[in-house]
């Protein structure tokens, strides 16, 4: 397969009247390529690992929309760090309205790719926006409660009462109330399994320090995530849809992500033998992006 080289631009869009940030990559000598639109996990912003991503894909001849959330990395929006679900779905929906309005590129190949929570937020896109071509969601985030209770009782309870301080103080008009986004077992952070604070680390890279700056967000998040399970939406997304899973996933448990996949059409599933952060590294990296460019090829052509 003829490998491209490419050019990436800073751009921007808005949602809702707020600045996202985001990256545009378009491979050489490509004429009208499909474009894939890109967004991160919980809390997450693009420098974890989502260049690796649309390095590969740009090198495969695909165009690539990598975007921040509002709130979020580079993007605008104040007080910084708050995870708003609904804000987030309208952000998906402004940058593929961005993708379908650029020059050169084919809006009737465009693909939605989404990790962990970002996954789910492609789920709930694909269920009601049908003319998105095909989707790519990677360690899915599909049940509220059982991602919530994949966590300890006691750091549950934790969680709790952390969410309903913030959500509390959100009304009377206070600051918001953090707590961490990803710790070590024992902390209090959104995300504790095992190891998974190192990973997050390596997936930083250069990056560690703005990871370790920007590593809170808002605790009412908290109350949230138990009654967000975007894969109820399964069964009506009509599109191609690849559902790559980590068979020792402890933060979006891969049980209740499968019976969902399974529930897709046209899904594909692929599952893994690692957990929920390796897919971003080395050596499993490798393998999952390539299955994602086989699927690309296979259902939306060659860029």
């Amino acid at each position: 397969m003829t490998e491209h080289t490419y050019v990436r631009h800073d751009t921007t869009f808005l949602s809702e009247g707020t600045r996202c940030a985001a990256w545009l990559y378009r491979p050489d000598g490509v004429g009208n390529p499909p474009i894939v639109v890109m967004a991160h996990g919980f809390a997450a912003f693009r420098e974890l690992r989502l260049d690796a991503y649309a390095d590969r894909f740009a090198r495969a001849g695909y165009a690539v929309l990598v975007f921040d959330y509002r709130f979020w990395g580079a993007s605008d929006g104040e007080p910084r760090r708050i995870l708003d679900i609904k804000a987030q779905h309208a952000d998906w929906q402004a940058a593929v309205a961005y993708a379908r309005g650029l020059d050169g590129v084919d809006a009737t190949r465009l693909v939605a790719w989404g990790s962990s929570f970002a996954g789910g937020h492609v789920l709930h896109l694909l269920a009601r926006d049908h003319a998105v071509a095909a989707g790519i969601v990677q360690v899915p985030h599909v049940n509220g409660p059982a991602s919530a209770f994949s966590q300890p009782a006691t750091q549950l309870v934790r969680l709790f009462i952390a969410g309903v301080r913030d959500q509390l103080g959100a009304w009377l008009g206070a600051k918001p109330y953090r707590t961490a986004a990803i710790g070590r077992p024992g902390d209090l952070a959104m995300m504790t399994s095992p190891g998974a604070m190192e990973l997050v680390e390596q997936m930083a890279g250069e990056h560690r320090d703005k990871l370790l700056t920007e590593n809170d967000v808002a605790a009412r998040i908290a109350l949230r995530v138990p009654f967000y399970s975007p894969g109820r939406y399964a069964s009506r997304i009509t599109v191609p849809t690849l559902v790559q899973l980590a068979s020792n996933d402890d933060v979006t448990p891969m049980d209740k992500a499968l019976k969902a996949a399974r529930r897709i059409p046209r899904g594909e599933v692929l599952v893994y033998e690692c957990s929920h952060f390796e897919p971003y590294l080395e050596p499993h990296f490798d393998r999952i992006v390539a299955d994602q460019i086989d699927f690309l090829r296979r259902h939306i052509g060659q860029g």
